[in-house]
């Protein structure tokens, strides 16, 4: 800020999760943790960087397949990616007046760190992530890049906003 005076493009991107067997198993202080980081998070940074932001500005977050899906071992994480698809479109419609545009990439299977601090996930069934999709594999992180990249630009995509736009490795979704 010191050095432009404004910001450009806003990236959400953190998220916890951990797989659980039984609903029972989720404990209070997990599914607020797996809240704040994932939805949380993202609402205060927007808010933050709102008074920053200018007409043509991008504010990307990254939500899940699982907020399509719903998998039965990741109740209170699919269900902050879900939060994070509808507040991508309430959002954008909120900002639309102010030239701001809001979406959301919702990936598939993507190898990160993530994998490895997911205390519920064993590692035979690390071995094999990603296996599922019609690629038969995980994406590497950078495979994803573009699809920030383009809706980051205002020249390439200055007509999408609240849009959940799915990358899941051949993999469909609702949209």
């Amino acid at each position: 800020m010191a050095a432009l005076g404004h910001l450009d493009i806003l990236v959400s991107n953190a998220a916890h999760q951990n797989r659980k067997e039984k609903i029972e198993e989720i404990a209070d202080a997990e599914f607020d943790r797996t809240f704040k980081v994932n939805v949380y998070a993202f609402f205060r940074l927007v808010k933050a960087a709102l008074p920053h932001l200018r007409p043509g500005s991008s504010i990307i977050v990254t939500g899940s397949e699982t907020g399509f899906e719903g998998p039965e071992l990741l109740p209170d994480y699919s269900a902050t990616k879900g939060a994070i698809h509808t507040m991508t479109k309430s959002f954008a419609k909120l900002l639309a007046a102010r030239g701001i545009r809001v979406n959301c990439i919702a990936p598939g299977p993507v190898w990160t760190p993530l994998n490895l601090a997911d205390t519920g996930q064993p590692l035979e069934k690390i071995a094999t992530f990603g296996k599922k999709t019609p690629l038969k594999r995980p994406a590497q992180p950078e495979e994803l890049a573009p699809a920030y990249v383009f809706l980051a630009s205002d020249a390439d995509s200055s007509y999408i906003t609240g849009e959940v736009l799915a990358v899941m490795g051949g993999g469909t979704a609702p949209g």
